[in-house]
């Protein structure tokens, strides 16, 4: 159904007057259930389609989108999306991939983003849940469960454009997650674990992730603010891929383009320290990231960004390669109302070979990030400020938790000051172990 929906709606635009088109065409299901206090809170079961067209009058290009897929509604649409390029700005970067740009894989075959065992029954995720609510709960210190929940989805993600391209796949998620409570009223404190995979039978058991909430919560009780002052700052795992994402964001092409970036003069320039590799991967099987073209029809493919410590390129779409005079690197990404912008997936930063209790044991007197709140980034200059909590460090040993801090510094000092762990977990599609940054400055009591 969804390829039949992409190559009406490309017909329905050339009937209205476009020059060129793509249709984004994505069908799925959601299935969600949230527990509380051993009883049935919500359940939700969504079953959608989106349509999205762009089409492009000469170098002038407007997107519509529906959920509607009766005939006279993708006419509308094509009638309207025409109309509104017509008096759309001309932008003269935007258009289409030419033929020989386009990828030869059209499908997700070999990937394994789709499992194929039968969609879980409401009861079972119930049941998930009630376990995952029952083990956290059952953790010394924790007075309440936030919330704890089971979800399950699939989707048909179809695209076509009028230059030849016709292209779909298929990807699943199962997920479990529980939010525990430790304490009582304004001394509460809360805590997470939440596993996500492609097949059901990966997924961590509901115990497992229910117990996990409950004891990062249990550690938490009596936090209280750290002292101020300049001390090293170890993100955990968990958030370490925060500090990775602003170095991306970094080097966007939109952001490049624009010349709004802290990064816009460090290409071939050391980013990180000597050592370090980021990596990205599209490819990658059995991951949520993976994609096997990207939202242009271009072949997404294995890409060094950072080489030892060394920037190698931006993220780029095509429209944002043409403006800076290079090729895209087949980062595009959309969603069914917008164009395309670049986008990457699958990244790995390179581990070190100390474990997080080493770098804990060599740090003195610090703090261990354990969870980040808000957020004030400079896109220019790279100054930041983000709110956080953890544990304080003394004497290589974990004191006390601590919460109601403020950590600030320069995001390009603070990357070339970083020292890697080893404990990156595999099945993520983002994998960034914990990372030390020396020389932080805390705002705390």
């Amino acid at each position: 159904m969804t390829q039949d929906l992409a190559q009406a709606l490309l017909d329905a635009a050339r009937k209205a007057g476009a020059d060129a088109a793509d249709a984004l065409v994505i069908e799925g299901t959601a299935l969600s259930i949230d527990v509380r206090e051993g009883r049935l809170e919500h359940a939700e079961r969504a079953e959608g389609l989106d349509l999205g067209l762009r089409v492009l009058i000469g170098r002038r290009q407007a997107c519509v989108s529906s959920s509607d897929s009766k005939p006279e509604t993708l006419a509308m649409m094509a009638e309207r999306a025409v109309a509104m390029a017509r008096e759309a700005p001309e932008d003269p970067y935007a258009g289409l991939a030419d033929p020989d740009q386009l990828s030869a894989r059209r499908d997700g075959e070999g990937l394994e983003l789709f499992d194929p065992s039968a969609e879980p029954e409401p009861a079972q995720l119930e049941d998930d849940a009630r376990r995952a609510e029952a083990a956290a709960r059952a953790v010394p210190g924790i007075t309440q469960i936030d919330q704890s929940g089971a979800s399950y989805s699939r989707r048909t993600i179809h695209l076509a454009a009028t230059n030849g391209f016709v292209g779909g796949y298929q990807r699943t998620t199962r997920n479990t997650s529980c939010v525990a409570i430790t304490g009582e009223g304004t001394g509460m404190e809360r805590d997470w674990s939440s596993e996500s995979r492609i097949f059901q039978a990966d997924l961590p058991s509901p115990e497992a992730i229910g117990t996990e909430a409950g004891q990062r919560a249990a550690a938490r009780k009596g936090s209280r603010k750290p002292p101020s002052g300049a001390f090293p700052v170890l993100y955990d795992e968990r958030v370490a891929s925060s500090l990775i994402g602003h170095l991306t964001a970094a080097i966007n092409g939109t952001a490049i383009s624009r010349g709004a970036s802290w990064l816009r003069d460090a290409l071939g320039q050391p980013v990180l320290p000597r050592g370090f590799t980021l990596t990205e991967d599209p490819l990658r099987r059995r991951i949520a990231g993976t994609r096997p073209f990207d939202a242009e029809g271009l072949a997404t493919a294995r890409r060094l960004w950072v080489e030892d410590g060394v920037l190698q390129g931006w993220v780029l779409d095509l429209a944002t390669a043409r403006k800076l005079g290079l090729a895209s690197t087949a980062n595009a990404a959309r969603g069914p109302s917008a164009p395309p912008s670049p986008s990457l997936s699958n990244l790995a930063l390179s581990q070190g070979t100390a474990s997080r209790a080493d770098l804990i044991a060599g740090m003195g007197t610090g703090l261990l990030v354990t969870s980040l709140i808000g957020s004030t980034i400079n896109p220019t200059t790279g100054d930041y400020s983000r709110g956080a909590s953890g544990f304080w460090i003394e004497n290589g040993e974990i004191a006390y938790p601590v919460n109601e801090c403020t950590i600030a510094g320069n995001l390009r000092d603070m990357l070339m000051r970083m020292t890697a762990a080893n404990d990156a977990r595999a099945h993520l599609s983002t994998q960034v172990p914990s990372l030390l940054v020396e020389g932080l400055t805390i705002a705390g009591a």
